[in-house]
């Protein structure tokens, strides 16, 4: 069978590189190679369309395996299991014990609780922990720094009360100062000296993790994937350090960290990213110590709330399900799929049961767990885990260079970064360079937000203290167009767009479905046709619907002849637009046309221009 096999494969000529290019430019038909087939990433490195085994021969991940340093294929050899985790927020102890206990039955395998931090107590413990068997589920407990020694000390005599052998207990406190400093603006470094005594506390549990890096606060702020990684190896850096200075050895050090990473919507990049991750954090935890187990990097995966929009909501399942199968197949330990209502509302049973099952999916019906690594060997995977690699490794370095992740924390730079890159993200959205299904592209035009209001933040734990120092600002992608679109709708009388379309049949067409997404975006009734033979039909037809826009949809050619005499006829009964850049634009200009649509404007500022002139 070998010999059959080999011989069928030496009757082709394996093609070069050059042939599969030439073969590409042709079925391109013209059309630019590189603005057409080469990924331009967002982290600052290309991506071609296609690779060959020796652009991948030298690449040091190709020889690397399951379940061994540097773990770029997974911390496991024998399957891909990984937690269902749930998080619950705390606000009666008895309540939130009696959902646990509801949603353990419905296939979850992790919880999360945030406790507040006033309610830490040996009772409250008793109360939400009674019938959870310990040594059979994953638990995580956050609560405000400040009480996270108190916490661990009572869930220790807990745990002992119990007789649950110590190996068997898993999860984690999210101890986490250097999130408050980047999220809040407050200097909390004091709180680090802590980490050692709750590493102490809860020596005899090995599995039991002190320290969080939640990077996915950084995720959900917008960040770019290599920043996500470049900064959370800083920042479990910084508590290597910070606990080895403290007399930590470096293998409970490294085993003690729990790195909680966000999962954005580009998929194979988030793949790529988390091999990266493990990768470069098993590169770091060498030169503190030679114990290559306490290398492994120990991950959850969050799914972003950066991309989740009110508007259209369900669309937030697709965006989480990628996002989940990304971190499914880039070998996590436990996952938290966000629910779909989350930027609207306190998620419902009904979210939070759809959110479970986005993970069951995956497991029992496409056998995620079952697969190690399936990136693995991919040429173009491969190459994009090396490229992020390397950009996350550059930014790493910076930090480092600066005096690490507290210094740079304390002198806004990471803060700063970050909200830089999320105003660039929000301004790419106003410009559709980046797009939200939904939002700025393909809105529902008949939805209504039936008095949804964007969610404001409920954290577990409140604190009156002031800011003093830069914080991230996690404005989800979409809150622009929403805030624009519900005041739309707030409006004494929602404004009508008529589609005035006329001549060439393919223009008009493929113009005023463009302009039907383009206004309806702002939450504008919109009305498409077929075509009038004249533009004074037009125009009589767009005043008779009641139009407070009229927008002429044709071809370049023939708006030298129509537009002119629609916006004369129409004589400022309603706002006039043209949809296109046509060459004769400067002519429609000099007779008083002020209004073009098309796809190099900004759609955001042009939308609110419009209400403004709209009186809204």
């Amino acid at each position: 069978m070998t010999d059959s096999k080999e011989k069928l494969f030496s009757d082709f000529t394996a093609p070069s590189r050059q042939e599969w290019r030439d073969k590409i430019e042709v079925d391109l038909k013209g059309a630019d190679y590189q603005k057409k087939m080469v990924w331009r990433t967002n982290e600052g490195f290309s991506m071609e369309p296609f690779y060959r085994k020796e652009d991948v021969d030298q690449l040091a991940t190709v020889n690397a395996l399951p379940g061994e340093f540097p773990y770029v294929r997974g911390n496991k050899a024998a399957d891909n299991e990984w937690y269902v985790r749930q998080d619950i927020k705390c606000e009666c102890p008895k309540e939130a014990n009696a959902k646990a206990l509801d949603i353990l039955n419905k296939g979850v395998t992790s919880l999360g609780f945030f406790i507040p931090g006033k309610e830490v107590s040996a009772d409250y413990i008793n109360t939400l922990l009674d019938g959870i068997y310990l040594d059979c589920v994953e638990l995580n407990f956050a609560t405000c720094p400040c009480h996270a020694v108190e916490l661990a000390q009572i869930l220790t005599a807990y745990f002992e009360q119990k007789g649950v052998a110590p190996e068997k207990v898993e999860g984690s406190i999210v101890f986490d100062p250097l999130e408050k400093m980047i999220t809040k603006g407050k200097d909390s470094s004091e709180m680090l000296s802590q980490a050692k005594t709750l590493i102490e506390v809860l020596a005899a549990y090995p599995k039991f993790r002190a320290v969080a890096v939640n990077a996915f606060k950084l995720t959900d702020a917008g960040a770019y994937s290599y920043q996500d990684l470049g900064y959370a190896l800083a920042w479990g850096n910084e508590y290597m350090e910070q606990l080895t200075e403290a007399g930590v050895a470096p293998e409970v050090a490294a085993q003690n960290i729990k790195f909680n990473l966000g999962i954005n919507g580009v998929y194979f990049m988030e793949i790529a990213k988390l091999r990266a991750a493990r990768m470069l954090w098993a590169q770091i935890v060498s030169q503190y110590t030679a114990d290559k187990e306490s290398a492994k990097m120990h991950v959850c995966a969050y799914t972003t709330t950066f991309n989740q929009t009110l508007f259209d909501s369900y669309v937030n399942m697709l965006r989480s399900q990628t996002e989940t199968m990304s971190a499914a197949l880039g070998g996590v330990e436990s996952i938290v799929v966000r629910p779909f209502d989350l930027p609207y509302e306190t998620p419902t049973e009904f979210a939070e049961r759809i959110a479970r099952n986005q993970q069951l999916l995956l497991k029992d019906e496409c056998h995620f767990d079952r697969m190690v690594d399936v990136a693995g060997g991919s040429y173009f995977l491969e190459k994009l885990t090396t490229a992020l690699a390397e950009q996350a490794w550059k930014l790493f370095l910076s930090i480092e260079e600066e005096g690490g992740f507290l210094k740079s924390a304390l002198d806004g730079t990471i803060q700063n970064a970050i909200n830089e890159t999320n105003a660039t993200r929000h301004a790419n959205a106003g410009k559709r360079k980046e797009f939200l299904l939904g939002t700025n592209q393909f809105p529902n035009f008949t939805e209504k937000s039936e008095g949804k209001e964007p969610a404001t933040c409920q954290c577990a734990c409140a604190t009156k203290e002031e800011a003093t120092l830069p914080s991230i600002k996690p404005t989800r992608l979409a809150s622009d167009f929403e805030t624009l679109r519900l005041t739309t709708e707030k409006a004494a009388k929602v404004p009508v767009a008529f589609m005035l379309t006329i001549g060439n049949l393919a223009m008009r067409q493929a113009r005023a479905q463009f302009s039907c997404n383009f206004l309806a975006a702002a939450g504008y009734k919109v009305i498409d046709n077929l075509g009038f033979p004249t533009v004074e039909e037009g125009v009589d037809k767009a005043l008779e619907a009641g139009a407070d826009i009229v927008v002429i949809c044709s071809s370049d050619d023939e708006y030298a002849e129509y537009a002119i005499p629609a916006f004369k006829y129409l004589d400022g009964r309603a706002m006039f637009v043209v949809a296109g850049a046509p060459a004769c634009a400067e002519d429609l200009k000099a007779a008083g046309i002020e209004n073009f649509i098309h796809v190099r404007v900004d759609q955001l500022k042009t939308l609110k221009e419009y209400n403004a002139k709209l009186g809204i």
